[in-house]
């Protein structure tokens, strides 16, 4: 039998989900797509297929859909998912949950009252690299994780709507966020201290809107480890994400910054090409996250990334926000 899925949002990351559900995923049908923009819906179906609607409370009305994949705006998940747990679906939720901590615990009691699944789109999780990394981890072939470095850098600022605060959270939240599940995640410990240094050195306009475009982020564990993360909007040279485990007996990394495996080689120059952006970096990612959603499903268990995980990348990103604007370290709120 195959499982009848909703979409809510058909925006940048909607229209990601929409291909997959429909290409790679294998045993899922798309029945309905609901967004409010004029024609968003209409358009997305005529090329996905599914009745197109303007509410999403009227997809979740249907009886016919057993979960959803939500990719509203950010300041909207909340709502969504409270309201299709109540209404009984399966719920796939991209990331981040909340901008706040108590956005997060309501929709957590939601998902958990209604006794719905609950998995948020951290991709870094199921892509091969990373996985591979954790395995390498687990095995203890770098002893003991002492370190942890990343790099989350886009070519390009978003647009100054979005970089909003209260649209998005902003630059150390919205694109941070990957970095901070990935830290935990991959360290097997909670952040407990962040230092931010910050500024708006590339494009002045979005001190208009309060955000900036360069951040770096210190990381104290748990555990004792310690960590760095550096996020930019200007890598003018394509999207870039890097990874780095620092261990007793040896280091790992992870790195992709060439897109095709092409060199052009011409006298005292060796040239490829960089990855665009990263819909196509995490292209892989982006179906295994969706295709193990529906694993967890019929096998009965819980997700890798949980509302609880996001609930502690949120804390994280709230924290390093807070250093940013005080100048100081922040304890991060982890009750």
């Amino acid at each position: 039998m195959k499982l009848r899925f909703g979409l809510i949002g058909v925006g940048r990351m909607g229209k990601v989900y929409a291909h997959h559900l429909t290409s790679t995923v294998q045993d899922v049908e798309l029945v309905a797509i609901a967004d409010p923009a004029p024609g968003a819906a209409a358009e997305a179906a005529m090329r996905w297929g599914g009745v197109p609607l303007t509410d999403y409370r009227d997809l979740l009305k249907r009886e016919d859909i057993q979960a959803v994949v939500i990719a509203t705006p950010t300041h909207t998940h909340v709502e969504v998912v409270k309201a299709a747990a109540a209404a009984g679906k399966q719920i796939f939720c991209e990331k981040p949950l909340s901008l706040t901590l108590e956005g997060c615990d309501d929709a957590i009691q939601a998902v958990e009252a209604a006794g719905v699944m609950l998995q948020i789109g951290f991709n870094r999780r199921f892509d091969p690299a990373h996985v591979a990394a954790m395995e390498k981890i687990k095995a203890g072939v770098i002893g003991k994780p002492v370190m942890f470095r990343s790099s989350g850098r886009d070519p390009k600022r978003t647009s100054l709507e979005f970089a909003r605060r209260e649209s998005s959270g902003g630059m150390i939240l919205d694109m941070g966020i990957h970095e901070f599940d990935t830290a935990r995640w991959m360290m097997g410990s909670d952040v407990v201290r962040v230092s931010t240094e910050g500024g708006c050195l590339v494009y002045p306009e979005l001190k208009s809107v309060g955000d900036i475009d360069n951040a770096v982020i210190n990381l104290r564990y748990e555990n004792g480890a310690i960590g760095q993360i550096d996020l930019t909007r200007n890598a003018v040279y394509g999207h870039d994400v890097r990874t780095e485990i620092i261990g007793s007996e040896g280091a790992l990394y992870i790195a992709k910054l060439q897109y095709t495996d092409l060199l052009v080689m011409k006298p005292n120059n060796i040239s490829h090409d960089t990855v665009p952006y990263f819909m196509e970096r995490f292209a892989e990612a982006y179906s295994a996250e969706l295709k193990d959603f529906v694993a967890c499903l019929r096998e009965g268990r819980e997700p890798s990334a949980t509302g609880k995980d996001a609930r502690a990348a949120t804390a994280i990103g709230i924290a390093a926000t807070q250093s940013l604007d005080e100048g100081v370290p922040v304890e991060v709120n982890r009750s």
